[in-house]
């Protein structure tokens, strides 16, 4: 016999917000796997909606403080823009 479990609501949007993560994750692998450009842009459009949808119940669950997240210091952003500007130049 089958026993009905229930998830609380948290356990509902932790899941919902790991199943998008790895959504995004697998179409950007697929994505750039891809030598068809077609498929390369249905892709990408995929991968922003599931993108779009983690940060939505993200935002759910910061606002229900479900998820605890800690403000970024001004100086960690400068650093981290620091770094993806010298990896662009590096890249490109």
């Amino acid at each position: 016999m089958m026993q009905n479990s229930s998830m609380n609501e948290q356990e509902l949007l932790t899941d919902m917000l790991h199943s998008e993560r790895a959504a995004v994750k697998q179409y950007a692998e697929n994505c750039t796997e891809s030598g068809c450009m077609q498929l390369r842009s249905l892709l990408i459009d995929c991968m922003s909606e599931c993108s779009e949808d983690q940060f939505a119940i993200f935002e759910q669950m910061k606002q229900r403080n479900l998820y605890k997240t800690k403000p970024a210091q001004q100086q960690e952003i400068a650093t981290a823009q620091q770094d993806m500007a010298q990896l662009r130049q590096q890249t490109w």
